[in-house]
């Protein structure tokens, strides 16, 4: 019974393959049967790929490269390794807009496949931050306001938000985020993308 078991449980790359093939496959907005005709490939081995059901050839991986527009060592390189579980605070990137007073800490344990991550935002007083579009339309944001207070605008409706104020919204559009007071104010923002 255990030798059947060992044979039904993918092997891990696989398995994270196939899962960046499906995601891969999803931000398109392609069914299997649209990727299948583009690439070649039966809908059926498309299939059977994503769910680790089979080690996909090179060949395959070959042609959904080129369907997707990347170098097979691009696609490898984004399923090598799990993401780390833990990212202890001085690991954390840190990148900082020094013109505008923004600060900028990637929280979550970094990982291209996953749909949401934990950012730190820091704006120093009188800081104002415009962004044209969201990098991705609909991506959804919670944040919340952990020190301070933040005027966050989004579809021309100004919010006010202060320490311990949580906003839930989907981004379509511009956006601002300003410091309202005389102090720093310190946020998680959370972000999914739809």
């Amino acid at each position: 019974m255990k030798q059947a078991e060992a044979e039904t449980v993918p092997d891990p790359v696989d398995a994270r393959l196939g899962a960046r093939l499906a995601e891969l496959r999803a931000e398109r907005g392609w069914s299997l049967g649209e990727l299948a005709e583009r690439a070649g490939v039966s809908k059926s081995t498309l299939s059977r790929a994503e769910r680790a059901e089979i080690s996909p050839t090179a060949s395959l991986l070959n042609r959904l490269c080129a369907v997707h527009g990347r170098t097979m060592s691009q696609l490898l390189s984004e399923v090598e390794t799990e993401p780390p579980l833990l990212v202890r605070a001085a690991e954390q990137p840190v990148w900082e807009d020094r013109a505008s007073g923004f600060v900028r800490r990637s929280v979550s344990p970094p990982h291209s496949g996953l749909r949401g991550e934990l950012v730190e935002g820091r704006l120093a007083p009188g800081s104002d931050i415009a962004y044209d579009r969201p990098p991705v339309p609909g991506l959804e944001q919670h944040i919340w306001v952990l020190e301070g207070a933040l005027d966050m605008t989004a579809q021309d409706v100004e919010h006010r938000l202060d320490t311990g104020d949580c906003l839930r919204l989907r981004v379509w559009g511009p956006t601002r985020f300003r410091c309202a007071g005389p102090e720093p104010v310190r946020y998680v923002l959370a972000v999914v993308l739809p």
